[in-house]
C-alpha cells in the first residue's frame, strides 16, 4: 500500500512543504526513513513506534518506508513526527488514508503519545497554506500562533490518540480561530515615558524625527546625560504595529523559539539591546542550522548599542550591510539562508575614555592619541550610515528641577509620529508607490518625493561642497528633511527643513575629524 502525507519544515524565515510518502508491503516488520533526514528525524522511528504503543494503538506489522520528499533538501528537527506516524497508520489501515490530501501535519510526539510544541509553526503553516492545505493539525501549544494564518482550519492536537480518533470521524477535534483582541490586551503598557527626561529637548526632537521615519540614531555625550535613558524610551513613541508587520517579525521570532505561551503573536515592535560583549554571530545569526541573531529578532523594531565604541570591531562592522539592504545573508557549509534585518539602530556612546571631551566644568583626562584610538572604532562607513547624530550635554540645575507634568509624554510626541507616518502613506499612494519608511526610499523614491524649493536647493549645495558629503551622506539628508517636511505637513522641502537635517548630521565632523 501507498499513502502520502504532507507536513513542512523550515529554511530562514520561510518555510517549505515535505512530502511523506509511506509504502508498507506485507513482510517481516521494518520501518526505515529515507530523504537526507537528520538523527533527529531518524530518532523518529523509535517515538513514533513508543507513542503508538503507549496510545493503546496498535502498531503495523508491516514492512514500511517512509520517504521525505523532496530528498534533496534536508530534513531537520522533530516536526515530522505526526506526519510520519500519520502515513504509518494510514498504511496500516488504523486510519483512513482517503481525504490527507487537503490536510497538513505538524508535531513532535513524546514517548506517551503527548505532541508537543515545535519551533517555526508559523512559517509552516503559511508554507501548507500556499502549497494548498486547508487544514493543518498542530500541537495545541503551538494553535494560538498557527491560528494567525487566515483562511485555513487550525486543528489543536494534544495527544496522538485525540488524531486517530478525529481522522477516523469517532471524536472531532474543535479548530481555533485567531483572538485579535490580543492586540489590545497585549499593547505594552511603557513603564517608562518622554516626560521624565528633564531638558534634552534637542535630542528628543531628534527621536520624534527618527521616529517619524525609521532613521538611525547616534547619541554622543559624557556620562549620566541621559542618553541611555532616552534610548530606553524610544520604542513608546513608535508607530504602532500592523497586523503584516506583526507577522513578519512572529515569524523570525517562532523560528528563534523565543515567543511567550501568553503572547503567540508580537503586538509589541522589537527592542533588542545585547551586551558589548557579543560575538559577531550573535549580532547576524549562525550555527550549522542558521538562527536568526540580534539583528534579525529587532525587525521593524529596535536595537539598542550601548557604549557603542566597546564592541569589537568586527561586530562593528557587520552591521554595514544588513543597514544598507534591510536584511542579511547567513552562509554556512551546511546551508545558505536570508533573514529579513530592518530595524532601526540607536547607539550611544562617550566622546572619548574618560567620557568628558567637550564637558564645560570637567576636564578630559585623555591623550590625543588614546581619544584618536577611542573614536576610530566607529569607522566612516558605519557612520555614514547613521541618519542622525546628536550630541547630548549636561543637564543643568534649572531644568532638573522642572516638574515632568509640564513636560511632552510620549503619547503626545507619538501622535505626532502617527501623523507624519499617515502623511508620508498618504503621499506614497497618490504617487502610485507603496508605502515605505522614508528611511528606505529608493534614489527613484528620492527623486519623486523629495521635491525642494529653490532656497532649499541652493542650501544643500552649499552644505554638499563644504561638507565634503558622500553620495549616501547625501540622500540621507534628503531622507532626513523629507521627514521633517512630514511632521510640518509640508509637500516640498524647504530650506529650513534641509537646515535641520544637517544640523542632525554633521556632528561627526566635530568628533571623527580629529
Amino acid at each position: 500500500m501507498f499513502v502520502r502525507v504532507y507536513t513542512a519544515a523550515l529554511h530562514g524565515i520561510d518555510g517549505f512543504e515535505v512530502t511523506v510518502e509511506c509504502s508498507a508491503l506485507k513482510k517481516l516488520p521494518a520501518l526505515e526513513i529515507i530523504g537526507l533526514a537528520d538523527t533527529a528525524v531518524k530518532e523518529a522511528r523509535e517515538r513514533i513506534r513508543a507513542a503508538t504503543t503507549n496510545s493503546g494503538i496498535k502498531f503495523p506489522s508491516l514492512e514500511m518506508i517512509v520517504n521525505l520528499a523532496p530528498a534533496n533538501r534536508k530534513k531537520e528537527g522533530s516536526s515530522f513526527d505526526l506526519a510520519m506516524i500519520t502515513s504509518v497508520l494510514a498504511c496500516g489501515g488504523t486510519v483512513p488514508s482517503d481525504g490527507l490530501e487537503g490536510k497538513s501535519f505538524i508535531g513532535e510526539l513524546s514517548l506517551s503519545g503527548d505532541v508537543r510544541g515545535v519551533d517555526g509553526v508559523l512559517c509552516m503553516c503559511l508554507a501548507a497554506k500556499a502549497h494548498g492545505r486547508r487544514e493543518v493539525f498542530v500541537p495545541a501549544s503551538n494553535a494560538p500562533e498557527a491560528s494567525a494564518v487566515p483562511d485555513i482550519k487550525i486543528y489543536p492536537v494534544k495527544t496522538l490518540l485525540q488524531l486517530v480518533r478525529h481522522l477516523r470521524g469517532e471524536e472531532m477535534i474543535e479548530p481555533v480561530t485567531f483572538d485579535y483582541g490580543i492586540f489590545e490586551r497585549g499593547r505594552e503598557r511603557f513603564p517608562f515615558d518622554f516626560s521624565e527626561v528633564k531638558g534634552q529637548a534637542h535630542a528628543k526632537r531628534a527621536l520624534e524625527i527618527a521616529a517619524a521615519g525609521g532613521h538611525n540614531v547616534l547619541l554622543i555625550g559624557p556620562p549620566g546625560t541621559g542618553k541611555s535613558m532616552l534610548a530606553k524610551r524610544f520604542p513608546s513613541i513608535l508607530p504602532e504595529f500592523d497586523f503584516d508587520e506583526a507577522i513578519e517579525t512572529t515569524k523570525i521570532h517562532s523560528i528563534a523559539g523565543m515567543l511567550r505561551e501568553d503572547m503567540p503573536i508580537i503586538v509589541n515592535r522589537p527592542f533588542r539591546s545585547p551586551h558589548h560583549t557579543m560575538s559577531a554571530a550573535s549580532l547576524v545569526g549562525g550555527g550549522s542550522n542558521p538562527k536568526p541573531g540580534e539583528i534579525s529578532l529587532a525587525h521593524n523594531g529596535v536595537l539598542f548599542l550601548d557604549e557603542l565604541p566597546e564592541y569589537a570591531k568586527s561586530v562593528m562592522e557587520t552591521l554595514r550591510q544588513p543597514l544598507e539592504d534591510g536584511k542579511v545573508t547567513i552562509t554556512r557549509a551546511a546551508a545558505k539562508v536570508t533573514y529579513p534585518s530592518n530595524f532601526m539602530l540607536v547607539a550611544a556612546m562617550n566622546p572619548c575614555r574618560c567620557g568628558y571631551f567637550s564637558h564645560p566644568t570637567k576636564p578630559c583626562t585623555c591623550k590625543a592619541g588614546d581619544m584618536r584610538k577611542y573614536l576610530s572604532k566607529i569607522s566612516g562607513p558605519l557612520l555614514d550610515r547613521i541618519d542622525i547624530q546628536i550630541e547630548v550635554g549636561p543637564v543643568d540645575f534649572d531644568a532638573l528641577r522642572e516638574s515632568s507634568v509640564a513636560a511632552e509624554s510620549s503619547d503626545t510626541i507619538r501622535q505626532r509620529v502617527n501623523a507624519a507616518r499617515s502623511y508620508a502613506k498618504k503621499r506614497c499612494e497618490e504617487g502610485g508607490t507603496a508605502p515605505i519608511k522614508n528611511s528606505d526610499m529608493t534614489t527613484r523614491d528620492i527623486e519623486k518625493y523629495c521635491i525642494l524649493t529653490d532656497d532649499a536647493s541652493k542650501l544643500l549645495k552649499a552644505a554638499f561642497d563644504t561638507l565634503g558629503m558622500s553620495a549616501r551622506g547625501y540622500d540621507k539628508i534628503l531622507r532626513l528633511s523629507r521627514t521633517i517636511a512630514d511632521l510640518d505637513f509640508s509637500t516640498q522641502i524647504e530650506a529650513r527643513h534641509i537646515s535641520e537635517a544637517i544640523k542632525l548630521r554633521s556632528l561627526d565632523k566635530k568628533y571623527f575629524n580629529q
